[in-house]
């Protein structure tokens, strides 16, 4: 696989298809393959050039166990690092969970890499907490339960990512974790972006709700996937694709 490097930190990715660049962004505990074996990258390949990336900490990027080197900041620069390496100037954005809010950070900080974003499951107002507050309300869970293994727990209900989980660096999904689940929201800088923007969740998400709050507001698209939770929401890939393909298509703004 290609790699790149930034803030002394190998970065890889597979390149795919011919046509407009699209960088794919998995979610925690998944890797870029996860979008070519849950039926995404086939589908996208005839029309774009496929750009799917490890994000640091999962697959055959390196796997520092840093909290600062997943920082927002630098999640935007491992991607603006890897759309140099292949030289694309411009790029549209796909990103599920983590990879959403690594998309919402792309189009704040640097809008001029992006002609679109298509962000799936991640709530632009209050980020990962609302998430952590459904569940403690959902399943009578402590105040103070450590989120992290409850995430890990659901994730190991996939057999891909279970593997994932089991090949990987204990240390490094930890610090990933404690990253992204602080940050805050980007609502207002995503909104005054200028990128397009699709947003889409399942109805039984607990982020599908301020998805749907923030593309009322803001004028941005958005679908929801009847009955699909977290994980189905990515399961349901020829759902998504049915709605984010004509998406991809339109002519990018100048």
């Amino acid at each position: 696989m290609p790699i790149t490097r930034s803030h002394g930190h190998k970065i890889s990715y597979e390149v795919s298809g011919d046509g407009p660049p699209l960088v794919l962004h998995p979610g925690m505990f998944q890797d870029g393959a996860h979008w070519a074996h849950s039926g995404y990258t086939p589908a996208l390949t005839n029309g774009h050039t496929v750009i799917a990336i490890d994000p640091l900490g999962l697959g055959d990027s390196d796997a520092p166990h840093e909290i600062a080197a997943y920082a927002l900041r630098r999640r935007v620069d491992y991607v603006i690092a890897v759309l140099d390496d292949v030289g694309a100037d411009r790029a549209a954005f796909w990103g599920y969970s983590l990879g959403a809010m690594t998309g919402y950070a792309v189009a704040a900080y640097a809008p001029e890499r992006l002609t679109r974003v298509v962000a799936g499951a991640y709530d632009p107002f209050d980020g990962f907490r609302s998430a952590v507050d459904h569940a403690i309300e959902r399943f009578s869970l402590p105040a103070d339960v450590d989120a992290y293994e409850v995430m890990k727990q659901g994730a190991r209900t996939d057999p891909y990512q279970a593997a994932l989980i089991d090949g990987g660096d204990a240390g490094a999904f930890r610090s990933n974790y404690d990253a992204f689940s602080r940050e805050p929201g980007l609502h207002t800088e995503l909104a005054a972006s200028g990128v397009p923007l699709l947003l889409y969740a399942g109805t039984a998400d607990p982020w599908h709700d301020p998805m749907r709050t923030f593309a009322e507001r803001t004028g941005a698209g958005f679908f929801s996937l009847p009955g699909a939770d977290h994980k189905g929401g990515w399961d349901a890939s020829a759902d998504a694709l049915r709605h984010v393909l004509p998406f991809l298509e339109k002519e990018p703004l100048r």
